[in-house]
Order: structure tokens, then sequence, then C-alpha cells
């Protein structure tokens, strides 16, 4: 059974996670096996538990809803009302159906721990932006989105809270290893139930629909940075059992939210839960086997699986691309994605759509001197100015995480020519903009590709980071990269043309705006002169750490040309 005290039936949720125009999903851990109702007005729908190492949960699918709709619900437990409480201080969750003729509007970020929110808690981590947004939705005081986009680093597996630690010290002897890092399922499990059980967040996660990818610190820090890292990691006792434990927990507790009801049919672990579902059983399946078969295929196999995933807005597309899991690592091949996967991606990239939006962990287009470092790197790191320089080069992109995509050229080269490619119109109406939705480096900034229409693009093609929602950057370093990533270009630049072993990147970009280095969630915002998009923040007035105000870090506007008739793509 779990490790986990449970203060009633309900573990943790309801979380909306899928919306579509007519369906939806909530997802529920529960403290027993049972039976999870969802209803709205006169209506109800239920779905039976599934089991996980001792844990219970459900993701119930609401469907038959009107489209551009906003329903209250509640939750019950084998016939009992669990939520929402008697003594909520909030309002009803709602079920706000998409309506494909509204304009997009949704909210992304990355980076966010989870500690206190009180003065220590505000004084250590900053306030958390999240939860400054739930406050203030919840008094009618930001506009809803149709979306949150959580990219990468939901919860930190490598770096815990007091709280955690604690948790882990009642299991096992923090002087074994992985000491205070998480070990395993159950410890992943308290994990997530710190980073979601806060009352305003877990409000604002019963409202607001959610889709989510891991980035490293899910799993642990520089998680497939390169194949050396990946041999020493895998010969250390704890390894692999955290990776179990890490993937399991992540396909429950994120991934299988972010799937469409006809998605889900076709998973192959979760298959096993409609099947028992249709078989009209009281028994609760155990997913356990089936479960950590998956995940121990996926970790010699990572093709065998795949963490993408797609949503249709109407006017906008959303493709988030997993760039952990499916890199190739061997020196010859290194990519950021596998060729199952950069083959699934080209069937993602089209358009026939006003806006692209691709979701990754980590920025496509870093700061250009940042971009050329790291592509030095990586050619250092695989040999190309002899083995001393290598080994410091190894070294170099581990301590200070030299492993985004600009450490992937192969990778970033393909995807690359694949947005060029809609942007010219070459896969139907190029979209107004393609945007790269990330986060990852702990600060948050908008870049541009400069010389797109010179190479036949009609879209503007826009890197937009919001990072993190709660983990801020030591002031010091914050003040040494900003000087770090302006001043590199002009060195950097002058290697790269000196260099023959170190690629020039395929066209031209700038950072237009930032960085800043605020806690904050951004919102993208579509109308008929393209995108808005805003950063927001939480500041603490007044002395009251627990009710942040929700304050305005920064601004950008994406204007897109109209036709010549005069409508916007």
């Amino acid at each position: 059974m779990s490790d986990v005290a449970a203060p009633g039936p309900l573990v943790l949720g309801p979380m909306l996670r899928f919306v579509g125009e007519h369906a939806a999903t909530v997802w529920v851990e529960t403290a027993g096996a049972c039976t999870v109702t969802v209803r709205c007005a006169r209506r109800h729908w239920s779905a039976r538990t599934f089991g996980v190492r001792g844990h219970h949960y459900a993701l119930v699918v609401v469907d038959g809803l009107e489209r551009g709709t906003s329903e209250a619900y509640t939750v019950e437990i084998d016939g009992v009302h669990v939520w929402p409480e008697p003594s909520s201080p909030y309002p009803p969750p709602r079920i706000r159906t998409l309506d494909r003729e509204r304009p997009t509007r949704l909210a992304f970020g990355s980076c966010r721990t989870s500690v206190s929110h009180d003065a220590a808690g505000n004084a250590s981590h900053g306030v958390d932006a999240l939860r400054t947004l739930a406050l203030a939705l919840a008094e009618d005081r930001a506009p809803w989105a149709d979306l949150v986009v959580f990219i990468g680093d939901q919860v930190y597996a490598d770096e815990t809270s007091d709280e955690m630690r604690a948790f882990i010290a009642a299991r096992r002897s923090l002087d074994e290893p992985p000491g205070v890092e998480i070990k395993d399922y159950e410890e992943y499990a308290h994990l997530y139930w710190l980073a979601w059980s806060d009352p305003a967040n877990r409000w604002l996660l019963a409202n607001l629909p959610t889709c989510m990818i891991f980035d490293d610190h899910d799993i642990r820090d520089d998680w497939n940075t390169s194949w050396t890292w990946h041999e020493e990691i895998n010969r250390t006792p704890w390894w692999h059992e955290r990776l179990m434990g890490g993937l399991a927990s992540y396909w429950v507790y994120q991934h299988i939210g972010n799937l469409s009801p006809e998605e889900l049919a076709k998973d192959e672990v979760y298959a096993g839960v409609l099947a028992a579902e249709a078989f009209d059983s009281d028994d609760e399946l155990d997913l356990s086997d089936a479960l950590f078969d998956l995940v121990r295929r996926v970790d010699r196999h990572p093709e065998v699986y795949r963490w993408s995933y797609r949503r249709d807005l109407g006017d906008s597309r959303l493709v988030v691309v997993d760039s952990r899991a499916a890199r190739v690592l061997e020196p010859t091949q290194r990519s950021m994605l596998d060729p199952e996967e950069v083959s699934w991606l080209d069937q993602q990239l089209t358009g026939d759509v006003e806006h692209l939006f691709i979701g990754t962990s980590l920025p496509f287009l870093l700061p250009p001197g940042l971009h050329d470092l790291e592509a030095i790197d990586e050619a250092a790191a695989e040999g190309a100015y002899g083995r001393f320089v290598s080994r410091v080069a190894e070294k170099s992109r581990r301590s200070i995480d030299l492993e985004h995509w600009a450490a992937f050229n192969q990778g970033f080269v393909e995807v690359f020519a694949m947005v060029m490619d809609v942007a010219r119109g070459n896969r139907g109406t190029a979209p107004g903009t393609i945007v790269f939705l990330s986060g990852d480096v702990h600060n948050s900034y908008v870049a541009e590709v400069t010389d797109a229409r010179e190479h036949g693009a009609s879209s503007r093609i826009v890197q937009a980071v919001c990072s993190p929602i709660r983990n801020p950057m030591p002031r010091g370093i914050r003040v040494m990269m900003s000087a770090f990533s302006k001043g590199l270009v002009r060195p950097m630049n002058l290697w790269r043309q000196w260099s023959s072993r170190v690629p020039d990147p395929p066209y031209a970009w700038e950072v237009t705006r930032g960085p800043w280095f605020d806690n904050c969630l951004a919102e993208l915002a579509v109308d008929e002169r393209g995108l808005s998009m805003t950063w927001r923040g939480g500041d603490v007035r007044g002395g009251d750490e627990e009710h942040p105000a929700l304050t305005t870090i920064a601004t950008v506007r994406i204007d897109v040309p109209p036709h010549q008739d005069g409508r916007h793509p």
C-alpha cells in the first residue's frame, strides 16, 4: 500500500486535462480502489480506478458536451460527493469546452519547485507564478486560457524540498544512494502530491486544461546529455529503479492526460484499462506489470513509444516534442530526435493554420552566442580538437548545461528545414507565425529569425521562452549570464567561422526582447493582428505572503501582415 497518508478518499486532483469541443478528461488519485464519477448538471460519467504500485487512479472521459460551453462539475467516489469540498473558498470547478472559432489563448512555462508559500518559501524560491494566477482567476482578475502548457520540470527529482526529504528519511537512510534524491515510484508519487496539493493550485488545475512534457529534472539533471553521461549513470546501482519509477509515474501523472479519448484508446497500456471497463468487472485492474514492462522497453529502445503529441486548437496547432527520451547519443549520430521521432514530427509540421506552435522543453533558438558555444562544445567533445579538449568539453557541457538543440546539430538542422518548408508555404498555406514555446534556462526572452523572407518564408519564426514558474536563478548568476550571452556573440561567431569543424546555422536570428529573470507564467493570445504575449508574475504587498498580486513583467506583440485581400493568414 501507499506510504502517503491520505486525508480522505480523494488523494489528489481532480485535474482537468484534455479538453476538446465535445469531450474532456478528468484525472484523480484516490485512497483505494473505487468508482469515480464526474457530474455536470443532470449527466454523469464514471470510471473504475486502476492501480500502480499500491496507488489508485482514474481518468474519467466526459463526452457528449456542447462546443464552447462552460459547465460546473462535481466529483464523487463510490457515490459520495468529494469535490468541491464544502469549505472551499473557491468557485465551483468548471469544464470549458473548446470553440474552434474563438481566438486561441494559451499559457506556458516551465521549472517549478514545490516549497511553502510563506515568507520562508518566497524568500528562497520567489513567489509561485502559477499560484498567483490561480488566486487572480478565482477573483475574476485575469482572463481564462484555453490551455496551460507545462514544458518541463514539473517536479524536481534531484533537488528535493525539506518536506520531501522528511518523507524519504521515513522510508530509508539518506546516507544510502541516491541520498536525498528520488529513488522509486513511491517517492515520485509523494513528489507529485507535494507539487499539486496546495489548495489554490489544486483549484486551478481542476479548472484549466493542461498538457505537459518532461525535461531533465523530472528524471535527473543532464538526463541523456551524452553517451558518456549515459554510460556513467548506468553504472550506478540506483539509476535503473529511479528511471523506471520516473517514467512510470510520468505516464500516470502527466502523459495520459495529454491524450484525447481517441488517442487513449490506441495507447498500448491504457488499452488495458478500457478493456477492463468494457468487461464491467468490480475488480481493480493492476497496471504495474504492464506499465513497468513498457518503461523497461523504452529505456532500451526509445522508439517503441512516443511521448510527443499534438493538440488542434482551431486557428492554431500545438505540437509538443519530446526532446529528452528520444535522443540519439552515439557520438557519430548525435541527434535530439531519433529517426522515428523525426518522421512523426515531419508529418505534424504542416500549414493551413493561422499559427503553428511547437512546444519543446529546450529552447530551439538560443541567444546566438550561446548557440555557437554549444555547437563548438559539441564538436570539441566529439574529438574535433583532440582527446584532452574532448574530455574538457564533455565536462563543460554537463557542468554548465551545454546540451540544447545547438549541441545536437543534426536534429537542429533537420527541424529547421521542416519549419522553413512550412514557412515557405510548401506544406499548405503558410501560418502567420511559427512559434517555439520553451523553458529550461531559468530566464525568459523572445528571439526571431531575421532573414526568413530573404529565404522565401512568409511566416514569422519566433522563439518564446518562459522559465522559471518558480525556481529563480541567483542574482549574481543572472548578471553574469546576461552579460555572458551578449558578450559571446562576436567571439563565438569568429571561432565558428574560423573552424571548419563547427557548422554554420542555416539561418540567422537574434534576441529581440529579454532576458528577464522573474518567476513568471507566459500567456499567448491570438487576435486579428497576430499574437500578443504577456509574462506575468507575483508580488507580495503589505506583507501578505499568501495572497500575492498578479503583475505584468513584459509584453511582446508579433504582428502579422494581412494578405492582399485584407485577411490575416
